[in-house]
């Protein structure tokens, strides 16, 4: 059943069936009226809001937005859509995600990064996923994130362990009617599935085309720049220049993870200052020389802020290299899935983090060090620029119409006069009514626009207990000795918020803490 499940002939009716209601579901061109808008002027380089104001929406573009006092003439048979008290925003991008993982969810709640590497992650998963499970991991994930609002995606996809579950993941994305840069990875397995493999299907890939004509690019998602051989690495460099990747994503933390595919090492294998935008993910131990190199050449660290403190990744700097960065989920398994929420946590990061500077001289801060409109760039222009798209992430005339809608009478947003801050510090996926990606709903009235979700759903739930069952069978590790022969194992002080005896930590699930 499984095999049928992931076969051609059922992609091509999962496809059929999306096709054809997504197509009902776009006009030739849509009217948001009436509303406050969230634009961006791209002569300042600023936000700007908009109030009684409307959007046209022309095929995947953005045509005109204009005072809805106006008298202006719209092209005939246009579906109009009254915003009034409503926020209309762009839609939010994510620049580091690992779609594949959505069958763990809640599993991993209290895990650590230590632990991940070797419970969850991708070598340690290599032998227990199947083709359905990454392609439906892939799928439900990716509607999870489009009904929050992100219409964009870059997914570091290192569920590739073989052609099948490669191939698995990009067919997932393609369904998903997201808009995704898919990372295509090449990495070291133990299972047989060697680079020379990895790389030929990369080549395969590129070459089919599968992906044209809908909202997914291909790109590459490679952390062996600094650990692999020269050989190796430059027969990647090669095949990325060969299939025409449009973005390239590697993990960068140093210190004592030992990743340190940083920009300094990109630059010495020439591979930085390059018109193929390239995302530095995590970033946490990024050097002066890393952030002048970045600033230079134009690449991008994709910020984790949420995953930083679950994990327990590394110190919270990126604030130096804010110019140069964007924000990512990175596992959603593990907690939120939107960048709303990643904003949030980022913006209060930032403000805490620069108080406590002041504060632990004695002294009395004065300002607030970051702003709304800060973070709300982060989260949705600055995701463009990583991926170098003047026209992702903003609402402006030509760009791609990606668009989100807010109920403004919601119990949390009644009331708003900033809207931005409204969004970034009010706001929750329920309030989101609308999603447009590329002038085609996805979200429509707060209902995914997708054909038999229902089937999605119990597709997914099937693998979904499949998967925890197999990871409540499976023993935790001993973390002892040094990771990875780079820093020892410390155990971290565990807190008690029980009076008397028990601390409260709980184990949730049997086999599970």
């Amino acid at each position: 059943m499984l095999l049928f499940m992931h076969s051609p002939t059922f992609r091509c009716l999962v496809a059929l069936c999306f096709c054809g209601i997504l197509g009902v579901s776009r006009a030739s061109s849509i009217l948001f009226s009436g509303g406050t808008i969230i634009a961006f002027d791209q002569a300042t380089e600023a936000l700007q809001v908009l109030r009684n104001s409307s959007v046209l929406v022309v095929d995947d573009r953005i045509v005109s937005l204009f005072d809805s006092r106006l008298d202006v003439t719209i092209p005939e048979g246009t579906e109009e859509i009254d915003v009034t008290g409503k926020i209309v925003s762009p839609g939010f991008v994510d620049t580091h995600r690992h779609g594949w993982q959505t069958g763990f969810k809640t599993i991993a709640s209290n895990t650590s990064l230590s632990e991940y590497f070797v419970r969850y992650g991708e070598f340690a998963s290599q032998d227990k996923l199947t083709a359905e499970d990454v392609y439906i991991g892939q799928l439900a994930g990716l509607l999870q994130t489009l009904n929050a609002g992100v219409t964009t995606i870059l997914d570091h996809a290192h569920g590739s362990w073989s052609d099948e579950t490669a191939q698995a993941g990009l067919d997932g994305s393609i369904d998903s009617g997201a808009r995704v840069f898919h990372g295509f990875t090449v990495h070291a397995l133990t299972n047989g599935y060697s680079i020379t493999d990895q790389l030929a299907k990369l080549q395969s890939v590129a070459q089919e085309g599968k992906f044209k004509n809908t909202s997914v690019s291909l790109g590459l998602a490679y952390d062996g720049f600094s650990t692999a051989t020269a050989e190796e690495v430059n027969s990647v460099i090669d095949a990325a220049k060969q299939a025409n990747v449009s973005v390239v994503t590697t993990h960068y933390g140093s210190g004592p993870w030992g990743s340190d595919n940083s920009p300094e090492v990109l630059h010495s294998y020439n591979f930085l200052n390059i018109s193929t935008p390239i995302v530095f993910s995590h970033a946490n131990f990024l050097t002066t020389q890393g952030a002048s190199l970045l600033r230079s050449t134009n690449q991008y660290v994709s910020t984790a802020p949420e995953s930083k403190s679950h994990f327990g990744v590394g110190p919270q700097t990126a604030y130096h290299i804010q110019d140069q960065a964007a924000l990512g989920v990175d596992t959603h398994s593990t907690f939120s899935a939107d960048i709303i929420t990643q904003a949030r946590i980022w913006l209060q990061t930032v403000r805490r983090t620069l108080y406590v500077q002041v504060l632990d001289k004695w002294n009395v801060p004065t300002n607030n060090p970051m702003s709304v409109n800060q973070a709300f760039l982060l989260a949705t222009r600055h995701g463009g620029l990583a991926l170098r798209r003047q026209d992702i992430g903003i609402l402006a005339e030509g760009a791609k119409a990606d668009v989100v809608v807010f109920s403004g009478d919601s119990p949390g947003l009644l009331g708003w006069v900033d809207p931005v801050a409204a969004v970034v510090l009010h706001s929750h996926v329920g309030d989101i009514e609308h999603v447009l990606v590329e002038g085609r709903f996805v979200k429509r009235d707060g209902k995914l626009m997708v054909g038999n979700y229902a089937g999605i759903q119990q597709r997914f739930l099937k693998s979904a207990r499949r998967l925890q069952h197999l990871w409540k069978e499976t023993p935790y590790p001993a973390l002892e000795g040094a990771f990875n022969d780079i820093a020892d194992y410390e155990p971290v002080k565990e807190v008690d918020t029980l009076r008397g005896d028990g601390t409260g930590r709980g184990c949730h699930l049997a086999g599970f803490h």
